[in-house]
């Protein structure tokens, strides 16, 4: 079994715990993290834009990913949400272990 963290900014840390939260309930993230304030430089509609986001981090199994992107997307602010898949190659094999028992069995 393969394991992914889902890196998703959110426009403010109200928006980022109830996406947290929400990816957790729906049992589709074994934990999801908030980071602090970020400062986000991006292009939008043409224009150079800035902003300040909160981070999340949410550790899933990589069969899990694109019920999980749909779900962000259902519930973003953002017309394009940022939902980014990293790989997990390695560590805490219990941790990972937990991953999978408290995430969905089946999607």
């Amino acid at each position: 079994m393969s394991y992914r963290l889902l890196y998703i900014t959110a426009a403010n840390a109200q928006e980022a715990e109830a996406l947290g939260r929400g990816l957790v309930e729906a049992r589709l993230c074994a934990c999801a993290n908030i980071l602090g304030p970020i400062k986000s430089f991006y292009w939008w509609q043409g224009k150079l834009e800035q902003g300040d986001e909160i981070g999340l981090i949410a550790k899933t199994r990589a069969d899990l990913v694109p019920a999980a992107t749909d779900w962000v997307k259902a519930n973003h602010s953002y017309t394009v949400p940022c939902v980014v898949s990293l790989p997990i190659d390695g560590g805490n094999h219990d941790f990972l272990a937990w991953i999978r028992e408290e995430t969905k069995v089946s999607v």
